[in-house]
């Protein structure tokens, strides 16, 4: 399932805006956000895949029409809310209005465990498929990968999967691999000639070919 974060590969969104000589932070209030957002996450006793999936849960209008370090305040709030730290008038008293993201519709007991092998099912030069990870809470696969066709360029270490760190509270490591995708498997035969994307993946994510 994709959200509306998952914008990858999406069009009519117009040429990405490239601003010369970008400023760290365009307002005071960006830095201030940023500062506060990991103390505030370790208040809700949260991690980056949660932060992360807070963002995720944004309502869509909210999401496209508010800037980065926004959404990063939106998440903050909502693991502070959610974990009784503050409530949503205490929030609001302070500051006005403060739109909040929808409920997650994941928990823990829909994230089935995950044991990964003890050796990495794929080697270097291995051709792999993403799988259509059709999940409704927090994946680092992009969608736009779904059934796509790669090759294995590079064999990573292993990391935690994201999906148990956002909604077990619980750290499992995996393998992870760079995968290389032609231009004209991801957007077709009119995709510029002899490009190639690189992303880097959980074994979960990926299938033999």
């Amino acid at each position: 399932m994709r959200g509306i974060r998952d914008l990858g590969g999406m069009q009519g969104f117009g040429p990405i805006e490239v601003e010369p000589d970008e400023p760290v932070f365009h307002e005071r209030w960006e830095g201030r956000v940023y500062a506060m957002a990991g103390a505030a996450v370790g208040a809700a006793g949260g991690n980056t895949p949660m932060f992360r999936h807070g963002i995720e849960r944004m309502d869509p209008a909210h999401y496209l029409n508010s800037s980065y370090y926004e959404h990063w305040f939106t998440s903050a709030a909502t693991l502070l809310v959610e974990s009784g730290v503050i409530t949503r008038d205490e929030l609001e008293a302070r500051g006005g209005t403060c739109p909040l993201s929808r409920p997650a519709t994941v928990g823990p007991d829909d994230v089935l465990p995950y044991e990964p092998g003890k050796t990495p099912r794929f080697g270097v030069g291995d051709a792999v498929r993403v799988r259509d990870i059709s999940f409704a809470g927090h994946t680092r696969c992009p969608g736009y990968l779904f059934r796509r066709r790669g090759t294995v360029i590079r064999v990573g270490n292993p990391e935690p999967v994201p999906e148990m760190e956002a909604h077990r509270s619980e750290v499992v490591l995996e393998t992870t691999y760079c995968v290389r995708f032609a231009s004209t498997e991801l957007w077709g035969p009119d995709a510029e000639p002899n490009a190639a994307v690189n992303v880097d993946l959980y074994e979960q994510y990926l299938e033999s070919e």
